[in-house]
């Protein structure tokens, strides 16, 4: 009986994974406070307890968002020879769903798609290449600054990426690629900043990343390079400001910040969907 009581008091850590007592007031492993709270077995937190969810769920957002953006509108779906064209969604389904620039946001004043825009992609090519390089650069991020941090430089590169590009005139414009570009930036800065030999070593790697996308941008008509600098220079200041790891471990303001990002990006992919479907039943 003893051993069965002790077995139903028992938890995994919904941050660490570890077995612990549920009775514990903070887990002896990483002092996550109240382990056996009900709302921290919560699917949401465990998002966060290994850190390579993170990337996992945006890249999940990313390919439902195309998905979508696909089926949203077949009738208009671009299946060219051009592999760069391939299983484009047409720019009507983009619109609805929250592509940026100056003519949603001027003409409809739609300026949450400053947010909805780093989950928008216009063809299989475009998505494969940025979730390859999100994987890529966010595998760092991760380990430098954790979960949390890399969620907040995801988020707010992404809309700083845009805006730059609006006020540079950019008509319209989609893609994680100015969030990539910010994560790109916080690399940049957490080389620089640390030293050393690893520093120098990821400095001058994510360096030659920076180098490649801007020459890739000006080479390749259509990029938006407005985006990417505005991104990768938001990554940089984020890199500063938020700190990482080997100097300032992840706390509550940084977690706060996070479920602030996570709302907001929910609320506006949620209302784009909605507000999406029921445009096209009305229609």
């Amino acid at each position: 009986m003893n051993v069965n009581n002790h077995r139903r008091k028992s938890i995994l850590c919904p941050n660490c994974n570890k077995l612990i007592s549920a009775d514990e007031k903070a887990c002896p492993y990483c002092g996550t406070v109240r382990p056996g709270s009900w709302w921290k077995g919560l699917g949401w937190t465990r998002v966060w307890a290994a850190p390579d969810r993170v990337i996992g769920l945006i890249i999940a957002v990313n390919v439902g968002m195309y998905v979508i953006s696909l089926l949203l509108d077949l009738s208009r779906l671009r299946l060219s020879a051009n592999p760069l064209s391939l299983l484009s969604p047409s720019d009507r389904s983009l619109l609805l769903l929250g592509a940026t620039g100056t003519y949603p946001i001027d003409q409809f004043h739609h300026w949450w798609t400053l947010v909805s825009a780093s989950y928008l992609h216009g063809g299989l090519l475009h998505i494969l290449f940025n979730m390859m390089a999100l994987r890529q650069i966010g595998a760092i991020v991760l380990a430098e600054y954790g979960a949390y941090r890399t969620f907040i430089v995801y988020t707010l590169t992404g809309i700083a990426g845009f805006l730059v590009s609006y006020v540079a005139g950019v008509s319209f414009t989609i893609g994680a690629s100015a969030s990539i570009s910010g994560l790109i930036g916080a690399a940049l800065y957490y080389g620089k900043a640390r030293g050393g030999v690893y520093g120098t070593y990821l400095y001058k790697q994510v360096l030659g990343w920076v180098i490649a996308i801007f020459l890739f941008g000006f080479l390749v008509p259509g990029i938006n390079n407005w985006a990417h600098g505005g991104g990768l220079v938001s990554g940089i200041c984020l890199g500063f400001l938020l700190a990482y790891q080997e100097r300032r471990g992840e706390n509550l303001v940084h977690k706060g910040l996070a479920a602030v990002c996570a709302l907001l990006t929910a609320g506006v992919l949620g209302w784009a969907v909605a507000s999406s479907l029921w445009y096209r039943l009305l229609g």
